[in-house]
């Protein structure tokens, strides 16, 4: 009787101490980040879900930008939540996998991503625009202009 347990599956993986732990539990399957080489494919990587987003502000209008390499227009939505709430969402399928094929790496990503945005009270919100180019989605949000009061010379006499 050993003190040290055997992860061993059968007898013929006796020269290899570490076949058994292909099973085991994986600690890092749940981060944004490729999966380490215990997990096993295909399981959807969910680095999409942190789709980064540029936010500029111009003197016309609240612009954002988001790389989403890969999706067409139809597969993204640009909506407006709650009156005042910009939210950019989508999602990647997952490739279908060939029985016959065998793959050697998977590191794109794929799965569902929203992101959501407070926008601030000058924001248009009835005249968003939306473009999608060369996997670059840009969202144009005018601002409301701020019309400047009238001002009138008085002249000084004396």
């Amino acid at each position: 009787m050993s003190i040290i347990p055997s992860f061993r599956r059968n007898s013929n993986s006796i020269l290899d101490p570490f076949s058994g732990f292909t099973d085991l539990w994986d600690p890092f399957k749940d981060f944004p980040f490729p999966s380490s080489s215990l997990s096993t494919f295909p399981r959807e990587n969910s680095a999409f879900v942190n789709t980064r987003i540029d936010w500029k502000e111009t003197p016309e209008a609240h612009v954002f930008k988001a790389d989403i390499p890969g999706l067409k227009k139809e597969e993204v939505k640009v909506e407006i939540e709650d009156d005042r709430v910009l939210q950019i969402s989508g999602e990647r399928k997952i490739e279908k996998e060939d029985k016959n094929d065998t793959w050697h790496r998977v590191e794109r990503s794929s799965g569902k991503f929203s992101r959501r945005f407070r926008l601030p009270e000058n924001a248009k919100v009835d005249e968003i625009k939306a473009a999608m180019e060369n996997g670059v989605l840009s969202v144009t949000v005018p601002k409301v202009d701020v019309k400047k009061p009238d001002v009138k010379s008085i002249e000084i006499s004396g």
